[in-house]
């Protein structure tokens, strides 16, 4: 194998790294959305999120 093809496969080794990398990154902003719009139909969910602010803040003073 030569040089140009080792740099050729590593091209499209890189490409399809940076395709999966995108695809998690797409994925991740689909769940947070989904996650987000789930908290604000149950109001019980932010006021939980309150409470474990609330929590962390005072255990860290």
């Amino acid at each position: 194998m030569g040089m140009k093809d080792q740099f050729q496969d590593k091209a499209e080794r890189m490409q399809q790294q940076g395709k999966q990398r995108a695809e998690q990154a797409k994925d991740q902003a689909q769940n947070r959305d989904r996650r987000r719009e789930e908290d604000e139909m149950d109001p019980s969910s932010r006021r939980r999120e309150a409470e474990d602010r609330f929590e962390q803040h005072r255990d860290n003073a």
